[in-house]
């Protein structure tokens, strides 16, 4: 029977926000960042096109900070977590590691920084050697790098798996013997092994429910207090990256269309794609109820990201599009203290193209606002047009009976779920996932 860790009352508090993004050491730099797959066809295996996971993106990490990155399955978040710890190859672009450009660095050249940038995979099934004991798989770090802790491998193994909610007992157990809960807390402890610099997530806590996601988020935000650690975690969960984010990266189609702290981004969505996905974060608030709340249903599905949209990526299913968005791309520009956008018609900051005000044929039909109203029976969808309906947040299950009442095409709806703090896929094969996860990594 595992042995759980108690969590502390006031653990549950969000924790408070780093400095300012403009102050500290930058950690970890990126540059134009590019992931091209390629589309090889015929008998020469010549390639007629590419999937444009990643598309170029800039952004930096600074020390003892954490970066969230969010966006719609499909969107190169994944990607771009393996091209950064260099698990795969980027096709361009720059990659710098405490000033040290890593980009061209080989295998041989990453083996001694393997120990300051570690990665925990989404799949706690797939990132596991099943011949391999768990004492074996957290002790992997250490045989691999040469490294002797202090009272032995296997005292620091069973430590690092009570660390994370484990039994030190299971040491001699097999992977199979687990639930996919355990497993992604072994691969946990694995990645903290040696106390690495820079700790890279994808989805770390999807796989647990929710009792143990909260155990394991503040096992992490303690673990970064106590060793100095920096995240980049890559997560669906609006309200998980809310709690542990000092800043937010939001991508769309390969592309960063939103960097901004959190706060500033839950309160004030400056990209219309991340007001569409803050507008799907139910309020679970007795205080707010009666407050204006609505819900905006994207219609249309994601382009493919093999031959994406012209311009801005997103105009297909903006609301705002108009002729300058289906012909120049916008850059990722500093809009606000600490706030970069990626649009020529940014929420609450001023146009960028204020002459340009004719909207598109499909700005007209991208989304359909559902005001959320509460009843003694059923709530009932209204559009804003309707002044005397009272909306409400408070009850994530009247947020999705609402949804399922209207006639929007919801199988396309990044922000369309159960479960409202979550991004639901609409073209989970237009990311390429053929990257072996290795138990040595």
């Amino acid at each position: 029977m595992s042995v759980t860790k108690k969590a502390e009352p006031q653990a549950a508090a969000v924790p408070a926000q780093a400095t300012s993004p403009e102050n500290g050491e930058v950690l970890l730099r990126v540059e134009g960042l590019v992931k091209h797959f390629p589309i090889k066809k015929g008998i020469l295996q010549r390639q007629v096109a590419a999937v444009k996971a990643v598309d170029g993106i800039d952004f930096e990490v600074r020390k003892g900070e954490t970066l969230g990155v969010v966006g719609e399955s499909g969107c190169g978040k994944s990607t771009m977590g393996r091209v950064i710890t260099k698990l795969i190859e980027p096709t361009g672009g720059k990659i710098e590691f405490e000033g040290q450009d890593i980009t061209k660095l080989g295998t041989r050249g990453m083996r001694p920084l393997r120990r300051d940038i570690q990665m925990i995979f989404q799949d706690p099934y797939g990132s596991l050697n099943p011949r391999h004991t768990i004492g074996s798989i957290v002790s992997a770090p250490f045989r691999l790098q040469g490294v002797e802790p202090e009272g032995g491998v296997k005292k620091e193994v069973q430590r690092l798996l009570e660390l994370v909610g484990l039994s030190p007992e299971h040491f001699n157990r097999y992977p199979h013997e687990f639930s996919g809960g355990q497993r992604q807390r072994i691969g946990i402890a694995r990645a903290l092994a040696l106390k690495p610099k820079l700790v890279v997530a994808d989805e770390p806590v999807s796989a647990l429910d929710v009792s143990i996601q909260a155990q394991v988020v503040n096992l992490m935000d303690d673990l970064q207090s106590e060793l100095g650690l920096t995240y980049v975690i890559i997560a669906h969960d609006l309200s998980v990256v809310r709690h542990v984010s000092d800043r937010i990266a939001v991508m769309y189609l390969g592309k960063i269309v939103e960097l901004a702290d959190r706060t500033s981004l839950y309160e004030a969505p400056m990209h219309p794609y991340t007001k569409a996905l803050m507008s799907a974060v139910p309020v679970p608030d007795p205080t707010r109820r009666g407050a204006k709340s609505e819900r905006i249903l994207l219609k249309g599905d994601v382009p493919s990201p093999i031959s994406p949209p012209s311009g801005c990526r997103f105009h297909t299913r903006c609301w705002k599009a108009t002729e300058i968005c289906k012909t120049s791309e916008p850059p990722l520009l500093q809009l606000a203290p600490g706030r970069q956008v990626a649009c020529h018609h940014p929420e609450n900051a001023e146009d960028q193209a204020p002459d340009d005000t004719t909207l598109l044929a499909v700005a007209k039909e991208a989304i359909e606002v559902v005001t959320l109203a509460r009843t003694d029976t059923e709530p009932e969808p209204a559009t804003e047009s309707e002044p005397d309906s009272e909306p409400e947040t408070s009850d994530v299950a009247d947020v999705t009976d609402a949804a399922d009442e209207t006639d929007a095409a919801d199988s396309g709806d990044a922000a369309d779920s159960g479960d409202e703090s979550e991004v639901q896929p609409s073209a989970d094969a237009d990311e390429p996932d053929d990257v072996q996860e290795s138990t040595d990594k």
